[in-house]
């Protein structure tokens, strides 16, 4: 008999076919939103999980689901789960790195540039019937050829933003918990630097370290007050890295010139102010959503997942001290 395992939200059908050779899987290609109670009662017989940063995944829920022995995230975040309580538990928790760099990387690029440019501000002007004639001081931006960016977190996608800007000969800043490898270093043009220094110099100021305690709120009022009036900040990492009432505050009272966000604080439910301001770029939370990447994503979980209740060794597993614990 094949083990049971649950999809939790819509994946890709050539993903599903590929599971269902290995186990017996209740998948939800409607894609509807389960709360924890309905979450709950479908796990109550599975030994796996595929789950989207959507899902809690938190002590309450696992405690009905005494069968359950992996959970793989597509994502590569894992905020979502209480990896604690699936290691004190002896469940493998998974996730997806390396597969979604380079597109969250592009649309840091592109967050970075409409931000910059005033994109959407400039769409809905047109759109709006106002664009009446050209005028030399309509819309004017801010140049990105040759600024200072600093980016916040250098792991593979911070390094991947860093990479990108030598095509605009800007000048690279970072601050990170650890510093990384010289020839890192080199290969970003990237000069390592305090918090403090970074949000004082940089014209940009990107983001890219996970949601975690120690990050919550990293970026709040009196980060704000030290960046730049003319800096832009772009957020493409997690909600909940930047207080966003701060930010709010911050964008009106020109203490920043402009913010590009793909996440929110309690997304998808996010600060209705900042849809009020016309110096944000807004976007849904798509950094990754690219039809290859987000395919090689569920692909990765799916991979994951059968190798979590095979060998017991899946690739990209998140708490390795659940062998010991197991």
């Amino acid at each position: 008999m094949k083990p049971k395992i649950l999809v939790t939200r819509e994946i890709f059908d050539e993903v599903l076919d590929d599971l269902r050779q290995h186990f017996d899987v209740t998948d939800n290609q409607h894609d509807a939103v389960w709360d924890a109670d309905e979450l709950s009662a479908r796990l109550q017989d599975k030994e796996g999980v595929m789950t989207s940063i959507v899902d809690r995944i938190d002590a309450a829920v696992l405690a009905r689901a005494p069968r359950l022995k992996a959970v793989a995230n597509i994502a590569v975040g894992y905020n979502n789960i209480d990896v604690a309580e699936c290691t004190r538990r002896g469940i493998l928790v998974t996730n997806t790195p390396g597969v979604l760099d380079d597109a969250t990387a592009d649309f840091t690029w592109a967050l970075i540039l409409g931000a910059a440019r005033r994109l959407t501000e400039a769409e809905a002007y047109l759109r709006s019937g106002q664009w009446k004639r050209w005028e030399l001081k309509q819309l004017l931006g801010a140049d990105v050829q040759g600024a200072t960016l600093g980016i916040i977190g250098m792991g593979r996608i911070g390094q991947a933003v860093a990479r990108r800007a030598v095509g605009f000969n800007m000048k690279v800043l970072y601050w990170n918990r650890h510093r990384v490898a010289p020839e890192i270093e080199s290969r970003c043009n990237a000069t390592f630097v305090s918090k403090d220094e970074l949000l004082a110099q940089s014209d940009f100021v990107t983001l890219h370290c996970p949601y975690t305690p120690q990050t919550h709120h990293l970026i709040g009022e009196a980060e704000l007050k030290k960046m730049k009036r003319t800096a832009i900040l772009i957020n493409a990492a997690r909600g909940g890295v930047v207080d966003d009432a701060a930010l709010v505050k911050a964008l009106k009272a020109g203490t920043i010139s402009a913010a590009g966000l793909d996440v929110y604080e309690n997304e998808p439910n996010l600060n209705p102010e900042l849809l009020k301001l016309k110096n944000v770029v807004l976007a849904p939370h798509i950094a990754s959503s690219t039809r290859t990447t987000r395919f090689n994503m569920a692909k990765r979980a799916a991979e994951n997942l059968v190798a979590a209740l095979t060998t017991g060794n899946p690739p990209d597993l998140v708490n390795p001290d659940v062998k010991r614990e197991r």
